[in-house]
């Protein structure tokens, strides 16, 4: 939990630096550019199609009855645009956190190691092709599951729940991969995920619900369309910061972790030849313990 913390509070004043600051703008024209130029093609199309599925519907048009009955009838106006809008949001959250991993992951990474660990040994134990790979095969399953999920979030609490969820299980898996890619061996980086993963799983699912924030300003984009050419930049840049502080905070945890696994590697093997130099009658065998996490200490010689 300490590690938790500590990690979280370090990546919050990363996140003021100047230079992070900088790297967010580069996902950010990458997302801007392809939300704006998409719109712009697809925006009103998307929106004629919802309106006809939603005409089509006996139910739907049941309900606006009841709703005009209420004085509520305004509500009709919006729902095609939030129907859209939410559609979309898990797509721009998929890509924006992908767009991170590759184009700031890395810099961040290099960050946190310059800063903190520069003798940290880098073994290089993923790549880059068995990242993408590995992200591919993640976003794959997350999609998957964002699909299967879709008819639970007719229910009002889950649709508040599932996609960060989801979301969060996806943020942990790629940034946590991509944190330990360079420095980490494959053997090590199983081991750590292994050993941390329900607070590696709790880091992601935090930044998860925090990468749901920005769906108010697709909303009010909704119901202010003057504003939404402006509201789309600005909720791809808080995206962005997100999993920049997301990758900042795995970044911290992940290599805290690896150097921690390191040193008491190369305490049990610093102390092992001395274990076995002693007698047999001096040496107490229960009370030699080989732990492997950060709670490791040296082996008790009577």
């Amino acid at each position: 939990m300490t590690l938790f913390f500590d990690s979280f509070w370090r990546a919050v004043g990363y996140c003021l630096r100047p230079r992070v600051i900088a790297l967010s703008f580069l996902p950010l024209v990458v997302m801007v550019a392809l939300a704006l130029g998409l719109g712009y093609y697809y925006w009103e199309p998307a929106l004629d199609w919802v309106r006809e599925m939603l005409e089509a519907s006996s139910t739907v048009n049941t309900v606006w009855d009841w709703l005009q009955s209420v004085g509520a009838g305004s509500i009709k106006m919006v729902l095609a645009p939030m129907v859209v809008i939410f559609a979309v949001t898990p797509v721009i959250v998929v890509l924006s956190l992908l767009l991170v991993a590759v184009l700031m992951t890395p810099a961040l990474t290099s960050l946190v190691a310059e800063r903190r660990f520069p003798l940290l040994e880098r073994k290089h134990g993923g790549s880059l092709a068995r990242s993408l790979i590995w992200s591919f095969g993640s976003t794959l399953l997350a999609v998957v599951a964002l699909i299967v999920s879709i008819p639970l979030w007719l229910v009002p609490p889950l649709v508040l729940v599932l996609p960060p969820l989801i979301w969060g299980w996806l943020t942990y898996r790629v940034m946590a991969f991509d944190a330990l890619a360079e420095h980490a061996s494959a053997e090590e980086r199983q081991l750590l995920f292994k050993q941390h993963r329900s607070w590696l799983l709790g880091i992601g699912v935090f930044c998860g619900f925090l990468g749901a924030a920005p769906s108010l300003l697709w909303a009010s984009g909704a119901l202010f369309a003057a504003a939404f050419v402006v509201l789309v930049p600005i909720a791809i840049w808080i995206y962005t910061l997100v999993f920049a502080f997301s990758s900042l905070w795995f970044a911290h945890y992940c290599l805290a972790a690896l150097h921690t696994l390191r040193a008491n590697t190369a305490q049990t093997v610093a102390t092992a030849p001395l274990v076995a130099a002693l007698p047999a009658s001096v040496v107490d065998v229960d009370a030699v313990t080989l732990a492997d996490d950060s709670t490791t200490q040296p082996p008790a010689l009577r």
